[in-house]
This record gives C-alpha cells, sequence and structure tokens, in this order.
C-alpha cells in the first residue's frame, strides 16, 4: 500500500501507509533508546573513571565512526532487503547494549562496542531512507521526510530528558537495561511487521567497500549530483558551526547556562522550520524559496556580531534554523537525480557527509574562538553561509 500522489500531502496519509508507520516507529524507538544508552553510558564511565575526557568520549563514540561506516558499508542499503537488513542492524544494537548493561568491561571495549554499532548506524538510516520515496510518492515524500526530522528531533530530547529521570531513579546499568528492552522491541518489529521486500540492487556482488566507493565516486563526480549534495551540506554545516561558540557567547554576555536556551530555540526553530515547509507550504512554492530559505540559516547569524542579549538572540537562533527547512527540497531533488537502485546509499552519502560537515564546522569556530570574540565568531559563520548559497544557488534555486 502506498500513499496518494497529491498536490499537498497530509498526516493522514503517510500515516496510512503501514510500512511508514513502522519505519517511523522503528526510528523513534532507536534514537530514543540510543539517546538513553549514550547518557547512562556517560554518567557510568564518569563514576567509574572521574573523567571528563573519558565521559565526553564515550558520549561521542557513536557517531565517530560513521565517516568510515559511510565510505565502506553504504552499499548494503541497497544490496540487502530492507528487513533483513534493519533486524541484522537493530539486533546488533540490542546485543550490543545488553553487553554493556552487564557492566564490568574496560574502557576500551565499551568503546569498541559503540564503534562497531556506529559503523552500521549509517546504512541502518539509508535503508529506512531509501524506502521512503517508494512508499510515499509526489509530495508525500517530503511530508514524510519532514516528520522524520521533527521526530528523530524530538525523540533525541524525550530520550535524554527519560534518561536523566531514570537514572534519578534507577542505576546506570538498570537505564541501560530499559534501553536493551527498546533495542529488542525494534528487532522484533522489523523482523515480523515490515514485508519482505527485495532489494533495490540487482547488480553482482563486487565487494562491499569496493561497490560503495565505486557508487561514491559516481555520486561525486556528476555535477548535478555533486551540486545537491554540496547544497545540502554546506549551508547546514557552517550555519551550524555557531552553535559551537554558543557557550563562551552566552558566557561573555554574564551567564553561561543561557546557552541551554539558545540550544533549545535553535532546536524549537528547526522543528518549525520543517513543519512549516513540509507541511504547509505548496510544493511549487517550496521550490522557489529553497535558497532563500537556505540564505536564512546564515543572515541572522550576522547580527551576532553587534551582541545581541539573551531574548534577541533566542529570536535570531530560531529564524536562522528555521530555514533548514530548505534541505527537504534538496533531499527530494537529490532522490529525483539518481536512479532507484543506488538511491539508497545516495540519501546515506548525503546523511554521512552532513554529520560530518556540521562535526567539521562546530570544530573550526571552537577553532576560531580562541582568537575572535564568540560574537564574531558567529557572524563569521553567518557570512560563509551566504557565500555558499551564492556559489550554489544554480542547485538551490
Amino acid at each position: 500500500m502506498t500513499a496518494p500522489s497529491l498536490a499537498s500531502a497530509r498526516y493522514r496519509d503517510v500515516f496510512g501507509v503501514p510500512e511508514f508507520r513502522m519505519l517511523f516507529s522503528l526510528q523513534t524507538l532507536q534514537v530514543a533508546g540510543d539517546s538513553v544508552r549514550t547518557i547512562a553510558l556517560s554518567v557510568q564511565t564518569f563514576e567509574r573513571t572521574g573523567s571528563p575526557v573519558a565521559a565526553a568520549l564515550v558520549f561521542a563514540a557513536g557517531m565517530l565512526p560513521y565517516v568510515v561506516g559511510g565510505a565502506l558499508l553504504l552499499s548494503l542499503a541497497d544490496r540487502v532487503p530492507a528487513r533483513r537488513l534493519l533486524t541484522g542492524y537493530h539486533l546488533l544494537r540490542l546485543v550490543v547494549t545488553a553487553v554493556l548493561a552487564v557492566g564490568g568491561l574496560p574502557l576500551p571495549a565499551v568503546m569498541a562496542l559503540l564503534v562497531v554499532a556506529g559503523l552500521f548506524a549509517p546504512v541502518g538510516s539509508a535503508a529506512v531512507q531509501a524506502r521512503l520515496p517508494v512508499l510515499l510518492p509526489g509530495d508525500g515524500y517530503v511530508l514524510g521526510r519532514s516528520l522524520f526530522t521533527m521526530t528523530s528531533s524530538g525523540a533525541q530530547i524525550a530520550g535524554q530528558a527519560a534518561g536523566g529521570l531514570l537514572l534519578a531513579a534507577l542505576s546506570p546499568s538498570g537505564t541501560l537495561w530499559l534501553a536493551t528492552v527498546s533495542a529488542a522491541l525494534a528487532t522484533a518489529l522489523a523482523r515480523l511487521r515490515l514485508p519482505d521486500v527485495p532489494a533495490a540492487s540487482r547488480t553482482p556482488s563486487t565487494g562491499m567497500a569496493r561497490e560503495t566507493w565505486r557508487i561514491n565516486r559516481r555520486l561525486l563526480g556528476g555535477r548535478t549530483t555533486r551540486g545537491l549534495l554540496l547544497a545540502g551540506w554546506l549551508p547546514i554545516s557552517l550555519s551550524v558551526g555557531s552553535e559551537g561558540i554558543v557557550v563562551p557567547y552566552a558566557g561573555e554576555h554574564g551567564n553561561a547556562d543561557a546557552a541551554g536556551l539558545l540550544l533549545a530555540a535553535a532546536a524549537a526553530g528547526m522543528f518549525a522550520g520543517n513543519f512549516v515547509v513540509g507541511r504547509w507550504i505548496r510544493p511549487d512554492l517550496r521550490e522557489r524559496l529553497t535558497l532563500p530559505l537556505a540564505m536564512l540559516t546564515g543572515a541572522p547569524l550576522l547580527l551576532f556580531a553587534f551582541g545581541p542579549g539573551p531574548a534577541a538572540a533566542c529570536a535570531l537562533m530560531a529564524a536562522g534554523t528555521f530555514g533548514l527547512g530548505y534541505e527537504l527540497a534538496v533531499q527530494r531533488r537529490i532522490v529525483d537525480a539518481v536512479p532507484e537502485e543506488i538511491r539508497g546509499q545516495a540519501i546515506g552519502l548525503y546523511g554521512s557527509g552532513l554529520i560530518t560537515g556540521q562535526a567539521a564546522g562546530i570544530g573550526a569556530a571552537g577553532a576560531l574562538g580562541e582568537v575572535l570574540a564568540p560574537g564574531q565568531v558567529m557572524a563569521l559563520c553567518g557570512a560563509a553561509t551566504l557565500v555558499a548559497c551564492l556559489c550554489l544557488a544554480r542547485h538551490l534555486r
């Protein structure tokens, strides 16, 4: 069953597709479960070692191998049937989380387990995202994709908040066992409730890493696909880099705790942008607004050069991240630009590059913060975003 191809899709259209509901449930369980696992492990590691660095490494360990998985394993998303791949991925999460819940492992072993799970994270995500254009034709894809973005953000926030509450009531080990139950439920849903559809690619196996590299080169070598990938990566990576300097900015203005409000405002703006652009803007208007929305991600940051106070800073952060809704149109264009047999890898490459780019942007902003005032760094992030949008204007129009 697929959703009807409508000029402007509605939530009941996309949730009327049984497979979409299952994929949506799996995504929510994964993000919330992994968030609970991460905060529990970070607290457990800090309690055992007393080292903030060790706790931070555990917190980031799941993201560190993402780019490696994207470079070597993404071809699996198109070559392995989705039900088999997602069942295997969630089973891996289940085993890793259960072993961590048992406890007693040295820190290097904990890190190794998290890295193994993280290597396959982009493959699992790509397999899910590759099914959406098939299940949700027309504008249904854009609405479905916006739902995934909004729900992932919400589930991550809720998962971290729930993790904090659970840690107050249970030990880190008990909280990890609850995350294990979440992974077990996801494994069962993937195995029993997803349809057994064939893989998108039917080309002979040439080796997982070799095939991944071959298709990545094809995607990055094509003028259209390369331009669309860069149009998705650069404005987001450059503008989000400003979030890496939010804490120093808030501290410079007398209240470092206000950084949480700035980041919350940024998250709220992103949620609102995906909701409005995905649900309430007509497809033809959305296409015309892609470049202005992309430029909106950077323009408000320019005003940080004047040192706005907390309330104005929150409004500027929310306005900028509202513009991130431009990404929905770019993703739609990427889906249309690649053949179905490599669509999963194209979406996976997009996601891997986005995470890598954001990490690089935040790191670069932090480095600049050593020599420039925080407000100046945030303004530079905005200026760089605008320059990138103008250079990529033909792909954003």
